[in-house]
């Protein structure tokens, strides 16, 4: 027997668990299989949730990483992390550059709690210099978990694939009921208008979604509407 696994006949292993662990010469590679990722998954989640327990309510800004910092949405982010952070909510984004930097740069300097989660990708750099909190990350589900669990609204903003990936999680949480507070605003009208009209047209129309689930969201550029949404139908 092997913990609570059995194993008779040819499955018996040549060794305890605890010779493997005692045994100081043994090959490092175990520390890369599945068992071992399980521990460091348990390890990321327990460190999510021991740093964002207390954080209070947040909202959490999607946007993509590319948004330079002379761009029309950078100022929008940054003037959304301002408000909210007015408003008592606490900002948590991807923690990297473009449009994530905006909306933790206007939490910042508004005296907010600005959150960054970090991702280890091949591309990106560490956190921007506006997080005053923040973690990094391994795995892409365990940073989602952390995005989803602790904010009461989302504010999705232009952005690539991660992003439409963000927004979707969002409102396939909120449909199904798994996320019971999940108010979702889209920033942006003209860059958002082609997807709005194939859900409408197509999905809609198909039968695949039903009219209510078009009023989970709004899609606005009025900032003051889109806090509003998030923050106030929130609570």
């Amino acid at each position: 027997m092997l913990g609570p696994v059995i194993r008779r006949g040819p499955y018996v292993r040549p060794t305890t668990t605890d010779q493997a662990l005692l045994d100081g010469g043994a090959d490092a590679a175990w520390v890369h299989t599945d068992p071992w990722r399980v521990q460091r998954i348990q390890s990321e989640f327990v460190e999510g949730f021991d740093t964002l327990a207390g954080l209070g309510p947040a909202v959490t800004i999607f946007g993509s990483a590319r948004t330079p910092a002379d761009h029309p949405m950078y100022e929008a982010a940054r003037q959304l992390g301002r408000m909210c952070a007015e408003r008592g909510m606490a900002v948590i984004t991807g923690g990297g550059p473009g449009t994530m930097e905006a909306a933790n740069r206007g939490a910042a300097e508004a005296g907010g709690v600005s959150v960054g989660l970090g991702i280890e990708l091949p591309f990106e750099s560490s956190l921007n210099r506006w997080v005053n909190l923040g973690i990094n990350f391994r795995y892409f589900f365990v940073r989602k978990m952390m995005f989803v669990k602790y904010a009461q609204g989302f504010i999705v903003m232009p952005g690539g694939y991660g992003t439409f990936d963000e927004l979707f999680e969002s409102l396939t949480l909120a449909q199904t009921g798994k996320k019971t507070h999940a108010q979702v605003a889209l920033v942006g009208r003209d860059y958002w208008r082609g997807l709005w009209e194939w859900v409408r047209q197509s999905t809609l129309a198909e039968g695949n979604i039903s009219p209510d689930d078009l009023k989970m969201f709004i899609c606005s550029d009025d900032l003051e509407q889109v806090v509003n949404h998030v923050i106030v139908r929130s609570r």
